[in-house]
């Protein structure tokens, strides 16, 4: 969830933006900062386990983990 700022959203071949109070959930996708101002965002994880080692994290073009 965007909390404040406006993200540019990768989801699949779907690109678009949100801003506060909007979100995504449950598809891969990716949050980009499309502004000079500091994005925040509020990651969630659900679910019966909610364990770190239960998130899977995808290379992005730049070498990092997303």
């Amino acid at each position: 969830m965007v909390v404040r700022g406006m993200a540019r959203i990768t989801r699949g071949e779907e690109v678009f933006e949100l801003k506060a109070n909007e979100s995504t959930y449950k598809t891969l996708h990716r949050f980009e900062n499309c502004t000079e101002l500091p994005l925040e965002i509020i990651e969630v994880q659900s679910g019966d386990y909610l364990g770190e080692d239960d998130i899977v994290r995808i290379d992005d073009i730049y070498g990092r983990y997303l």
